[in-house]
């Protein structure tokens, strides 16, 4: 297991409008060097913002935002992810895509719709958690609303990385900052979260505040209301020095996750 690099990108969101966003990421991607990461994460529905509108913005998995992330994977030799609306046998889902550099994806639909928004009347939750590998490092990609839920997101010993893409609404931001730290400590696991910064076309401000955090729960970066796309290594020995030490999954409760 070596050392890993992750790219985390903030930035503001065109509302509703895909081609707007893609070029957009194109300008962002355009200043990370190609292998000079392993990794690179994108928010939540990032080619529409938190759109409630899936039967006019959703895309297939055959559709141009998943060619988009193929060719960018390929041309940057790193895996990129976040999650864009999808449209498959007559269901909508927010779909977050693990895309590799040689074309090899593999897909998470957010368990946990958010009802606040209606979410869950317009979208269909996913059932299954997805653990995809990284140069030997286990991760586990889930989104936004799914921080709340740590019955969900719990480290079965089958994760190093914890990962979440999101659209948190700036004026829940001090719950958002609180349980990232949770995660991290909950599930000796490193937590890696990008969110999006300004003000959405419902005028739902984001203040960012992405952040990566170590498996005791130590804050190593976070920035607010700035974009900015950052380049970090995880480190395999601090993990595994932190697990060694402080046995605590060993003494985990056994569980079964049951569907609504």
């Amino acid at each position: 297991m070596q050392d890993l690099r992750i790219t985390l990108i903030q930035t503001t969101l065109h509302w509703e409008s895909v081609s707007e966003n893609r070029k957009h990421f194109d300008m962002v991607l355009s200043e990370v060097k190609p292998s000079s990461t392993d990794l690179i994460v994108l928010p939540e529905m990032f080619t529409t913002g938190f759109s409630m509108q899936p039967c006019v913005l959703a895309e297939t998995m055959e559709g141009p935002t998943v060619l988009w992330m193929l060719q960018k994977a390929a041309a940057l030799n790193a895996v990129i992810t976040g999650s864009i609306i999808i449209h498959e046998h007559g269901h909508y889902y927010n779909r977050l895509v693990w895309m590799r550099p040689d074309g090899t994806h593999a897909t998470y639909d957010k368990r946990h719709l958010f009802s606040l928004a209606s979410e869950e009347k317009h979208y269909t939750a996913g059932k299954e958690r997805l653990i995809v590998e990284l140069k030997g490092w286990r991760v586990c990609p889930l989104v936004c609303y799914d921080l709340r839920f740590p019955v969900w997101s719990r480290n079965r010993k089958d994760y190093d990385l914890l990962l979440y893409a999101a659209n948190w609404p700036e004026r829940r931001s001090y719950a958002w900052k609180q349980l990232l730290i949770a995660r991290a400590i909950d599930n000796q696991s490193y937590v890696a979260a990008v969110n999006r910064i300004g003000t959405d076309g419902n005028q739902t401000a984001h203040s960012g505040d992405s952040a990566l955090i170590d498996p005791l729960g130590e804050v190593l970066f976070t920035k607010a209301h700035e974009p900015f796309a950052e380049t970090f290594t995880l480190s395999h020995a601090h993990l595994t020095e932190i697990r060694d030490k402080f046995r605590f999954l060993d003494d985990g409760d056994a569980f079964e996750v049951h569907g609504r």
